[in-house]
């Protein structure tokens, strides 16, 4: 009976220590987000554990001015390829530029993108249970400058057994994860196979010849940032900007900063092409402006709309999906004219003649 009550004694210290442990605010961040995590891990094999570790972390359960001001869970910078929304805040140094989103889950899909960049693709070797195998080799790997990184992360986990999330989640086949190591382990010998190169001086060279002085400058190249994938390209642009439809066709809306230049290249789509799809050659992209993701077509549903004073014509093929050369056409406009001046009754499909407004 004795050695009983001092089990049940024991057992109830525990418990009380590891309540102690637990933070009220870090438990409601976890039963908002564990969905979420989850998700991430059936979608892009990155363990619910790691994932809301890193959150919790990073966003100081949600509670960091990244997070609340730009819905920023993870830290995530604005690198090379980012050409959404910025924020900057005083990190390593002062007035880092960070990605901003629309809401958190924006944040947590993107952050699943960003670790499937080749510099993170070693991590995917390792098991989802293994939460302190993914955690070592993230920083190895150069998430994070902190070097108690790991050890932080390991510690969230387990005081808040997090290690029992991945279960909710699909298993990661094992052809697919086979086929994971095994074009890792090609890149490796790939890499191997390549001498490296000599070092180059870092100080100017001055070579003396007969002719005048030459001085050699040979400057460093700058750092190198591996690329996204044209898929990861698109994922990332059509996570920043939601679909709609208009007259059956999918577009978006444009954001600040977008332009038909750089919307083309994450789209992995010919500039011009895009351009003609949207009736734009020699038109800037304005913020707000509908980008239709293929061609808009040569009639509508409706059978007429009626323009209001000063909107252009370019505007109304916008709005309605139709093409401004159809609407020319089927309401025989002077090809000159590119705003109404007075309210008018413009067909979006073909009519009897004589009810035709001209």
């Amino acid at each position: 009976m004795k050695r009983e009550l001092l089990f049940l004694f024991a057992l109830v210290s525990s418990l009380a220590i590891m309540a102690q442990k637990q933070n009220a605010a870090y438990l409601a961040y976890i039963e908002q987000w564990k969905a979420t995590a989850i998700q991430q891990q059936s979608d892009y094999g990155v363990p619910a554990a790691i994932t809301m570790a890193q959150a919790l972390l990073e966003s100081g359960a949600g509670q960091s001015e990244l997070a609340v001001n730009a819905n920023n869970h993870f830290g995530i910078k604005c690198t090379n390829e980012w050409f959404g929304a910025v924020y900057y805040y005083d990190d390593d140094s002062k007035g880092e530029c960070f990605r901003q989103y629309g809401n958190a889950a924006e944040s947590f899909k993107d952050h699943s993108i960003f670790l499937r960049r080749p510099r993170y693709t070693t991590c995917f070797e390792i098991a989802v249970e293994d939460y302190e195998g993914w955690a070592n080799r993230l920083k190895a790997c150069g998430y994070a400058t902190d070097p108690g990184y790991a050890p932080k992360l390991v510690k969230i986990i387990e005081d808040y057994r997090l290690d029992t999330l991945y279960a909710g989640a699909p298993k990661t086949s094992a052809p697919a994860a086979a086929a994971a190591v095994a074009a890792n382990e090609a890149v490796k010998q790939q890499k191997d196979s390549v001498k490296p190169r000599p070092k180059r001086p870092l100080k100017a060279t001055v070579v003396r010849r007969s002719e005048p002085i030459m001085v050699i400058h040979n400057d460093p190249e700058p750092p190198y940032t591996e690329p996204l994938t044209a898929k990861e390209e698109r994922d990332s642009f059509m996570l920043m900007h939601p679909t709609s439809r208009c007259n059956g066709i999918l577009y978006v809306n444009a954001r600040e900063g977008d332009t038909y230049a750089n919307v083309a290249f994450r789209l992995n789509v010919r500039e011009r092409d895009l351009r003609e799809d949207n009736d734009a050659l020699g038109r800037e992209l304005q913020k707000g402006d509908r980008i239709y993701l293929s061609p808009k077509k040569k009639t509508s549903s409706k059978e007429f709309v009626w323009t209001h004073t000063g909107q252009s014509l370019w505007q109304l093929s916008q709005e309605e999906g139709v093409t401004v050369e159809s609407i020319q056409k089927l309401n025989e406009l002077d090809p000159r004219i590119r705003t109404f001046r007075t309210r008018q009754k413009i067909y979006l499909k073909k009519v009897k003649e004589e009810n035709v407004y001209h």
